[in-house]
């Protein structure tokens, strides 16, 4: 069972996603006109508006910290770690590179998650690829698939990966036992969870900004108290990328593994393209009344979760002076930032990993539940089991090593991230309609509103009662 699981992720991670990821954020890139470099402001007005008038969603802002508390995991304090130490500083220009495409291809992703979404019984929003796909593709079973694969592995395993890592960083520094961690954990999210999405976000909305300001004013005093070494750093980042730096193993060994490993830690933590943050884009009241606004939005989130979160995780080891490959992953970083602040450091890096996988385990079941909702078990007691579903994953995950199951997941999210990038090629179209749209509106000096009854072009699926003239 390992070796067959071994090999459709080695099929899946080492060359149907690695190379469609990127092919698909060139594709949108160009064909969207460099449209989350043109129109970066964008992002920024999309993301400070709200409107108060629609109950049925949440605000654009709690949108994007929900995307936000997924994204940001342990992988930018620990994965980036595994990436310089693999691929040396040159992996951190290639990160940037991936985070630029995978703005455009997360610009796609939840403008069509906002066009196709739909209300729940209750009223509220629901919406992401699995609705985009049966109802924008007429596929529902790909999306039924979809939202199996989306359960286990977001809404399941990646939780215990995420219990296991904070059970870990509260024993390395505090000595408290694991069961204790997972149950406190356990109990902590269900405090959160069980009073649904619209508590998530506001959960979301007020620690993910205090998480990565703190995380980032580390940075920024690593970058003020080495201000001199800055501009050779970054100069040595670039150079080791294209190999214009003596290097170990020759430089097209060390241009081939820094392009690799900076293209892999950039894919697995912006999520662009993987399908799991169009889910709580559906779920905003955007504004502008628009589609493409929630695309600007989580734009923006692909942009703060790697240019500047894992940049500053990188700045922090590359300033320290720590040599790389001594120590790796959470032990690398932990020192970096003792050699910054001393050992205050290391207890920081505990609570950090805290925040950052506490958040992402109440984002990630955000994303199960919408699933849920599309394979119509999003009824109180379907509901339920998945919340204690959850809940006793992070118990479990916090005391086991959780190495076969987690490649089962990475199995699961291959197979639905394959779904997702298929469905958004097929639908770029639509895609491309609505940005043009809504510039054309922008670029006028006319309040960017969408009507679906007066863009006969786009395909049927569409729900014309959510996308009506507003009175």
């Amino acid at each position: 069972m390992d070796a067959l699981i071994d090999l459709v992720n080695t099929i899946f991670w080492g060359y149907i996603l690695i190379y469609g990821l990127l092919a698909v954020g060139v594709y949108f890139t160009f064909r969207l006109r460099l449209i989350q470099i043109l129109h970066f402001p964008e992002m920024l007005r999309s993301v400070l508006r709200a409107d108060a008038t629609d109950k049925s969603g949440i605000t654009p802002f709690q949108a994007l910290c929900t995307s936000l508390a997924s994204r940001v995991g342990t992988g930018n304090i620990a994965g980036v770690a595994v990436a310089l130490t693999l691929g040396g500083p040159g992996a951190i220009f290639w990160m940037w590179v991936v985070a630029a495409l995978g703005m455009a291809t997360a610009f796609a992703e939840s403008t069509l998650a906002q066009l196709y979404k739909v209300k729940d019984e209750q009223g509220r929003y629901r919406g992401g690829p699995a609705f985009y796909i049966a109802r924008g593709l007429k596929a529902p079973w790909a999306g039924g698939v979809f939202s199996v694969c989306l359960i286990l592995s977001f809404g399941l395993v990646f939780n215990a990966v995420q219990a296991n890592s904070i059970a870990d960083a509260m024993h390395g520094a505090f000595e408290i036992p694991k069961l204790w961690t997972g149950l406190a954990v356990a109990a902590l999210s269900g405090v959160i969870i069980f009073g649904g999405i619209a508590a998530i976000a506001r959960t979301a909305e007020l620690v993910v900004p205090f998480m990565a300001l703190a995380y980032v004013a580390l940075a920024l005093y690593a970058l003020v108290t080495h201000l001199g070494a800055v501009p050779a750093m970054l100069g040595h980042i670039v150079g080791s990328a294209f190999g214009l730096e003596p290097a170990a193993g020759g430089v097209s060994g060390a241009v081939a593994a820094a392009m690799l490993n900076g293209v892999k830690r950039g894919l697995f933590s912006n999520e662009a393209g993987m399908g799991s943050a169009p889910n709580i884009a559906a779920v905003a009241t955007p504004d502008p009344h628009h589609p493409v606004s929630q695309g600007f939005v989580q734009s923006l989130g692909v942009f703060i979760d790697t240019i500047v979160i894992c940049t500053a995780t990188a700045l922090l080891i590359l300033l320290s002076g720590v040599e790389l490959g001594t120590v790796t992953g959470t032990q690398l970083t932990q020192a970096a930032l003792e050699a910054h602040v001393g050992g205050l450091g290391r207890y920081f890096i505990a609570i950090a990993i805290f925040f950052f996988a506490f958040t992402s385990i109440i984002g990630n079941y955000s994303y199960a539940e919408n699933a849920l909702v599309f394979l119509g078990h999003g009824h109180v007691s379907g509901v339920v089991i998945l919340r204690l579903g959850v809940l006793a994953m992070v118990v479990w995950g916090a005391i086991q090593s959780v190495a076969t199951v987690f490649n089962l997941a990475d199995a699961s999210m291959g197979l639905m991230a394959s779904i997702n990038l298929v469905a958004i090629v097929l639908l770029s179209g639509t895609v491309v309609r609505l940005a043009q749209d809504y510039l054309a509106k922008r670029k006028s000096g006319v309040e960017p509103l969408f009507i679906a009854s007066e863009m006969s072009d786009l395909p049927p699926g569409v729900d014309g009662e959510i996308w009506k003239r507003k009175r």
